[in-house]
């Protein structure tokens, strides 16, 4: 028996059984789930209806994530699966789906917002910086330059909370692509009302 997604075959609302109206057709037919898991690039092509292709990952290791308040994505690691509304199997397996909150590699978010701002991000008061990094920070740069960094310095600042998890090194964001479908994994950094309900039930799941 083959995996099918019509509704013919499925009971009706009150219970009854339905009558069969015809044998399986190819245009109803399903396939088995991608299961995309974490570890080195490998994605299969499937053709599909039409000639179409559908990029099935199997396995993905990095992903484009962007950081909504600072208008800024940048392609950064995927590190584990932290959290899945759906299916607490999905997160048992480490499976990444749509919707999946998952933690990524800080390193890229942090090095752009250096460089943007020169205000360190996500380090420790006695850290020292690296010969590269004091560079971007305290590079001679002419009057005009430096007046347009200065305006920057008075935006607002990174959440606390965001704050907290660039010190870790590692931040939660959400999966908005389907990697399944489109063999990539992409998405955004959970930030601000979201961030902390995700964080909430990230915490109730470890107190069990």
């Amino acid at each position: 028996m083959g995996i099918s997604q019509d509704s013919w075959h499925k009971r009706r609302a009150t219970g009854g059984k339905r009558p069969q109206p015809r044998k399986k057709r190819k245009f109803e037919l399903g396939r088995p789930a991608a299961n995309t898991k974490i570890g080195a690039k490998r994605v299969h092509l499937v053709r599909t209806r039409g000639g179409n292709t559908k990029f099935r990952g199997l396995r993905l290791d990095t992903g484009n994530f962007s950081w909504g308040s600072e208008a800024c994505a940048r392609k950064t690691r995927i590190i584990d699966v932290m959290y899945n509304a759906s299916n607490n199997e999905l997160l048992r397996t480490k499976t990444l789906v749509k919707n999946a909150i998952i933690q990524i590699d800080s390193t890229p978010f942090r090095q752009w917002y250096e460089a943007h701002y020169t205000v360190p991000l996500g380090r420790k008061k006695s850290a020292k910086l690296t010969e590269a990094e004091d560079e971007i920070m305290n590079r001679k740069r002419s009057k005009k330059t430096q007046k347009k960094y200065e305006e920057r310095k008075k935006e607002p600042k990174v959440a606390q909370a965001l704050e907290e998890q660039f010190n870790q090194g590692r931040i939660l964001a959400c999966i908005s692509s389907r990697p399944g479908q489109s063999g990539r994994c992409d998405g955004y950094i959970l930030e601000g009302k979201e961030l902390e309900f995700y964080q909430r039930k990230i915490k109730a799941r470890k107190g069990k």
